[in-house]
């Protein structure tokens, strides 16, 4: 299917989207959609044609887990909702431990890479097929950005993307930005990648902004499309002719003439690159048979690897061997930046009744409570920590702090931390 320049859509920019011309689709973060209703701005955009692509970030379908079949079913009300010809997804793991390593849940907050090996291979595999038989349309999986690079891996990237397409038959979301990422901070040459990885499974492609700094090139999604991006546009453009390019942004958005122009960038440099350069010798076709189910152990092998890394990652254990520790303690501290950032957005109140104590005050919760059920429970848990170990020197502001908790804790039995909070609300109505 031919979807042509698109955008992402975003609450904060959504009636500079709806004034943009030649925008021919937009892509929308599964997640931040409700499954029985749409905002007004897409309703619209709807009614005039556009074609809307539902975007998930949380399947985790590169995790040592099987797909859970509550988000999958979410996935697939907001295909139909929308009426899309296709839902994407990426190739990547948010979550670890749990009953295959007889451990702790860990939530990430993010996309991290899987390791390159035949065990991950097989089980991302068996995840895909379980997730393209619960879905009523297509799926496409992304390539992702990566600080860290796993040890002893045992394909490249576009060797493991050719696997997995030929295996399964899914389709392809590729983002140059994410092969320039991975040029930077891991030495992977976007070329090679481009050569070695089925171009003609490619459903669309993702163009996005970063910023370098000490070495390390951040996705943030947040700054223009920079030239080393759009030069692996034009190289993946001179391989093959997408069926549809979208600019992302997902933060510090520019007024909707820089998004325009951004777009007319894109756009000219599609028509500059050309067409493809003749037939191609990398890639091969791909099959129909069903994916075989994961080797024996493969799951538990994936399943102590990576929850191995999120724990380093996310809750101070020691690093695992073969990784880079410097990068590692970027990721670290990129995670719970994120989780800052996000919290923000999800409890806005949290800042404003904390001030500029917030980050710092959240950076050292993360330091030491990793995230167990997404951000809105992490939020409650971040305020819990601080109501039970000594509150806000402010009384007004711990009052606020206070009733916040309480508004959101939810109608359920008291547990300790419940009947603390309580209790130091009491002592506080005494003063």
């Amino acid at each position: 299917m031919k979807l042509g320049i698109g955008i992402g859509w975003r609450p904060e920019i959504a009636a500079e989207v709806e004034a943009l011309t030649g925008v021919d689709w937009v892509e929308v973060v599964a997640e931040n959609l409700c499954a029985d209703h749409l905002p007004d701005s897409l309703v619209r955009l709807r009614e005039r044609g556009v074609t809307v692509v539902p975007h998930g970030v949380s399947l985790g379908l590169g995790g040592a887990d099987r797909p859970d079949a509550e988000r999958l079913a979410g996935l697939a009300a907001r295909a139909e909702l929308l009426g899309t010809p296709l839902v994407t997804e990426h190739i990547a793991f948010v979550r670890a431990g749990g009953p295959l390593t007889a451990s702790p849940r860990l939530e990430a907050g993010h996309l991290l890479p899987v390791p390159r090996t035949w065990d991950a291979l097989d089980v991302l595999c068996e995840n895909v097929v379980i997730a393209q038989d619960s879905l009523p349309v297509p799926l496409a999986l992304e390539n992702i950005a990566a600080l860290v690079s796993w040890p002893d891996q045992e394909l490249t990237e576009g060797q493991f993307l050719a696997e997995l397409v030929e295996r399964t038959g899914v389709r392809l979301l590729i983002d140059v930005a994410n092969l320039h990422t991975n040029h930077v901070n891991l030495g992977e040459d976007p070329a090679k990648a481009l050569d070695e990885l089925p171009v003609e499974a490619i459903a669309y492609v993702h163009v996005a902004g970063g910023v370098e700094k000490n070495g390390v090139w951040h996705d943030t999604h947040a700054h223009p499309v920079t030239a080393p991006v759009l030069d692996v546009l034009a190289e993946l453009r001179s391989r093959v002719d997408p069926p549809g390019v979208l600019l992302e942004r997902d933060d510090a958005f520019p007024p909707g003439a820089e998004l325009a122009a951004e777009l007319e960038t894109i756009r000219g440099t599609l028509r500059t690159a050309g067409g493809p350069r003749g037939a191609r010798t990398g890639s091969r076709a791909r099959t129909t048979a069903p994916a075989a189910p994961a080797r024996p152990g493969a799951r538990d092998r994936t399943a102590v690897a990576q929850t191995a890394l999120l724990s380093a990652l996310v809750a101070g254990t020691p690093a695992p061997e073969g990784f880079d520790h410097r990068r590692l303690r970027v990721q670290s501290r990129a995670l719970a930046a994120k989780r800052a950032d996000v919290v923000a957005k999800v409890a806005p109140e949290l800042p404003e009744i904390l001030g500029d104590g917030y980050r710092a005050a959240f950076l050292d919760h993360a330091r030491s409570r990793p995230m167990r059920d997404g951000y809105r429970r992490d939020a409650l848990d971040f305020v819990e920590r601080i109501l039970v170990h000594g509150g806000l020197a402010d009384p007004v502001a711990q009052r606020r702090l206070t009733h916040w908790w309480e508004d959101r804790s939810g109608p359920r039995p008291p547990s300790r931390t419940t009947r603390i909070v309580r209790a130091a609300r009491a002592v506080l109505a005494g003063k």
